[in-house]
C-alpha cells in the first residue's frame, strides 16, 4: 500500500516512533540527544517515514545472526562501498520489524528469516541510530539522515544465499566482532541481552 494512501495515518506513525524512542532509550540508557534530530522532525509533524522528507527519515535494518548468535551476515553495500547490515527505506504501513525482515530478503536473497523473539517480548528494536547518508544528484537527494531502526533476526547459515546484485556487491557471513566497526551499539546491546556470543 502506498504512504498516500488515505488509510495510513502519518501523525499516528509519528506518536509510534516516538513512543518506541522513549521505551528504548529507558531500555538502553539512551541520551535523549542522542535523538535529537528525530525528534525534532516528530515534533515538527515531518513526514518521517517518507524517503523525500529532508533532513531526515525512517529506514530498518536487519543484524542476521546464526542461530548460536556467534557470526552475523553482512551484504556488501553497493552505493556506500562497505560490508553493512541488510537495510533500507520503511515503506508505509507496513510493521517496522516486517519492514526489516523485508529489506533483509531482498538484499541477501535468503527466503527464511525470523525475527529474534526477544522483540516481541520487548516490543522495541535492538537499536536505533542516526547516521548522515551522502549526497545522490542523480536521484535529487540531498546530504541527509537515516533514521535507523534496528532489529535481530535469525537465520541458519546453511540457508542459500542469493544476494541481489543490483543492490549489493554480495553478501556473506562474517565474524560478529566485524559489527564493533558497524553499529557498536547494537553490538553492545546484543552482549547485554545474551542474543550474541561471545
Amino acid at each position: 500500500m502506498d504512504a498516500s494512501s488515505a488509510s495510513f495515518d502519518a501523525a499516528a506513525f509519528r506518536e509510534h516512533v516516538k513512543t518506541i524512542l522513549d521505551r528504548h532509550a529507558s531500555a538502553f540508557d539512551v541520551p535523549e540527544e542522542r535523538h535529537a534530530l528525530l525528534r525534532r522532525q516528530i515534533a515538527s509533524g515531518d513526514e518521517i517515514h517518507s524517503r523525500r522528507t529532508f533532513p531526515g527519515h525512517v529506514t530498518t535494518s536487519a543484524f542476521i545472526l546464526d542461530a548460536r548468535g556467534e557470526r552475523i551476515l553482512l551484504i556488501h553495500h553497493r552505493s556506500l562501498g562497505r560490508w553493512l547490515q541488510p537495510g533500507g527505506h520503511y515503506e508505509a504501513p507496513e510493521d517496522l520489524a516486517v519492514s526489516a525482515v523485508r529489506e533483509a530478503v531482498e538484499e541477501t536473497g535468503m527466503a527464511v528469516l525470523v525475527i529474534d523473539p526477544w522483540h516481541r517480548t520487548s516490543g522495541l528494536p535492538i537499536d536505533i541510530d542516526s547516521h548522515r547518508i551522502p549526497a545522490r544528484p542523480e536521484r535529487d537527494e540531498p546530504e541527509h539522515w537515516h533514521h535507523d531502526i534496528r532489529y535481530v533476526v535469525r537465520a541458519h547459515e546453511s540457508a542459500a544465499l542469493r544476494p541481489d546484485l543490483r543492490e549489493v556487491h554480495g553478501a556473506a557471513w562474517r565474524e560478529l566482532q566485524e559489527l564493533e566497526a558497524i553499529a557498536p551499539q547494537a553490538l553492545r546491546n546484543m552482549r547485554k541481552l545474551g542474543l550474541a556470543h561471545p
